[in-house]
């Protein structure tokens, strides 16, 4: 049997047996490896922390219909399946191929439209007509895919597979069957004939006989006595969604008039009534995660940003240039602001990175845009940045500051420190960890005694590490530890350039030029003071 891995809304499915030997060995667009689809239904707790919440939204927007989350939410932790995605993504950048599965998901539409339609309808003969209509509609989709995939230049196995599949699927009894026999019923009643009798309240309905047609004749006669252009009488007809009782009641004297006709019919509809293939179902909805990913992703090339598809593995050395936050970066798209883009580099033995700086100088969307990467390349998608090298993490944890809770026991401190606590009770050598000024509700020699003692935790668990802190103290903490700082405008301390880069902390050289600026250093203040004080 097929074994199923997704499914359109709403479409029937059936096992077909002929297909056996291909199924083995293709699946689905989205997973290599047959049954290794897990998907996960509810989102991760980080995923506001890193603004991944809205990411996510603006990529599944308009797609209810395909239930896109789960896939979102299910991080791979084979970089072979990862790779298996970034190479269907490639073929999808091939223009043609692009064309063709958006004409192949229109038509899935149309189908689960008719579908839909004829689960709605109450008359049995025209949900009948519903289904012939959706039937027809998958038959076309799928010949024209696969004769689509049989000329297109495919270089991934998702492609590769699904090719072989349907090259496969098409030629089998099945599918022969379906489309043959949808072919002569649909022939069979478009050439039904037949003739309303009305006298008074009483309808006959009859066979139409084989007549002469008038028409020419009638026309010839009148011509001598045409006079300007004649005036068009022809109308259309509403195409109301459900028949009336009358409607109904001459269809029903229709099917009398052509009993075999209507028999196969009933035949036709109890045959296929579960007609749709479950891989090719499945295959209807997966794509979608890579069509949706790309259109998000277009707006940031578009813009000039680089996109790319990062190498992932087991290995700490991660890296990234022109990195930047996705959410950050759409909104500033929209307004027509720049967007700074920054590097990152960690070579053995670096696992933490500690930035510092000034307030709102893009700390925190640095930690968001590390965390958003490596989540993102876990699923197998683009990522924001060039040439980037990412860890495959088997558990990503956030602690971000919350707004604290009056209806709580505890306190705020109390709160960061249980959370703090779990996370490195949960935590593997194989995690990841974004912190983001932890402890700012201490003293200042408190919030450093803490934060010293989760950090020789995290480098004790060899913890992939990023802190977003005010305490310069915990950049050189250990040799694992890497520094790296918000800059601001040489000649203008209080402009932030969002710029972070690798280089000590200097938090102190920032007040201190902002003090200059100001006016308000020691020997400036002093001098102030005791210009005042020799006044009479």
């Amino acid at each position: 049997m097929l074994t199923q891995s997704g499914n359109s809304a709403g479409a029937p499915t059936a096992d077909l047996p002929s297909q056996k030997v291909v199924a083995l060995r293709f699946q689905s667009i989205l997973f290599e490896k047959p049954g290794s689809a897990q998907n996960r239904v509810e989102a991760p707790e980080f995923l506001s922390d890193l603004s991944l919440d809205q990411v996510i939204s603006s990529i599944v927007a308009g797609k209810d219909e395909y239930d896109l989350r789960p896939f979102f939410y299910t991080p791979l932790r084979d970089a072979n399946e990862i790779n298996y995605r970034h190479d269907v993504f490639r073929d999808l950048e091939n223009e043609s191929l692009w064309k063709s599965i958006q004409s192949f998901a229109q038509e899935m539409r149309t189908m689960r439209a008719d579908l839909a339609r004829s689960e709605k309808l109450y008359y049995k003969h025209q949900k009948q007509s519903a289904l012939l209509s959706a039937i027809e509609t998958y038959c076309r989709a799928v010949s024209h895919l696969t004769e689509d995939l049989r000329n297109a230049n495919l270089h991934s196995d998702g492609f590769l597979g699904l090719r072989e599949y349907l090259l496969a699927y098409t030629e089998s009894e099945d599918f022969i069957s379906l489309a043959t026999d949808t072919q002569r019923v649909r022939s069979g009643l478009s050439n039904i004939r037949y003739r309303i009798h009305i006298v008074g309240k009483r309808i006959k309905v009859s066979r139409c006989q084989s007549e002469p047609d008038y028409g020419a004749d009638v026309l010839e006669t009148f011509e001598r006595f045409k006079q300007g252009a004649p005036r068009q009488y022809r109308f259309r007809f509403s195409a109301a969604g459900e028949m009336n009782h009358v409607e109904a009641a001459v269809l029903d004297l229709v099917v009398q008039a052509f009993p075999e006709m209507f028999a196969s019919f009933e035949q036709y509809t109890e045959r296929y009534v579960a007609y749709l293939n479950p891989v090719i179902a499945a295959f209807d909805r997966e794509v979608q995660f890579y069509i949706s990913c790309a259109e998000y992703m277009k707006q940031f090339r578009s813009a000039g940003l680089v996109i790319c598809y990062p190498a992932v593995s087991h290995s700490k050395e991660v890296s990234g240039y022109g990195v930047f936050d996705l959410a950050l970066a759409s909104r500033l798209i929209r307004e027509r602001s720049p967007v700074v883009t920054n590097d990152f580099e960690l070579a053995d033995p670096e696992r933490i990175v500690v930035v510092s700086g000034p307030n709102q100088g893009g700390k925190t969307t640095f930690s968001r845009t590390f965390g958003q990467m490596h989540y993102l390349g876990s699923i197998g998608c683009p990522v924001a940045g060039g040439n980037a090298r990412l860890f495959l993490w088997d558990r990503l944890f956030t602690h971000f500051e919350r707004e604290e809770d009056l209806r709580s026991l505890t306190g705020k401190l109390e709160d960061e420190l249980i959370r703090i606590r779990r996370i490195l009770e949960d935590a593997t050598a194989d995690s990841i960890l974004i912190m983001n000024e932890s402890f700012l509700s201490t003293t200042l020699n408190d919030a450093l005694f803490l934060s010293k003692r989760v950090m020789e935790r995290v480098i004790e668990l060899d913890l992939l590490c990023v802190t977003v802190t005010f305490l310069d103290e915990l950049a050189a903490l250990s040799k694992t530890t890497v520094s790296m700082v918000s800059t601001v405008d040489p000649k203008d301390p209080a402009l932030r350039t969002f710029k972070v880069v690798r280089r000590p902390p200097d938090g102190l050289a920032f007040a201190a030029a902002i003090a200059e600026k100001h006016r308000l250093t020691y020997e400036m203040v002093k001098g102030r003071v005791m210009r005042s004080a020799k006044k009479p």
